[in-house]
């Protein structure tokens, strides 16, 4: 039960790196802090390319794995803490 607590928590950090990594990947759709103070310039807000689109479907699948072993561990704990 230790060992598979060692590999998750490993694997957490190397997705939360490579999510983290994907997230500033992606373009800028404004409405942030550079148009509070006059710097945005919003262009082709709709237009997403095929990179794109893949861009965010990997990151929710990374997302998703993220969360299920943050859930993972949490059960994992829980549960050797009582043994």
């Amino acid at each position: 039960m230790e060992a598979l607590k060692i590999v998750l928590q490993v694997v957490l950090g190397l997705v939360s790196l490579l999510l983290t990594l994907l997230i500033l990947l992606h373009k800028g759709r404004g409405g942030g802090m550079s148009d509070m103070f006059g710097g945005g310039m919003t262009t082709s807000l709709g237009s997403s390319g095929v990179a794109e689109r893949n861009l965010n479907r990997i990151t929710v699948v990374l997302g998703l794995i993220w969360g299920a072993i943050i859930i993972a561990l949490g059960v994992i704990m829980r549960f050797s803490a009582e043994m």
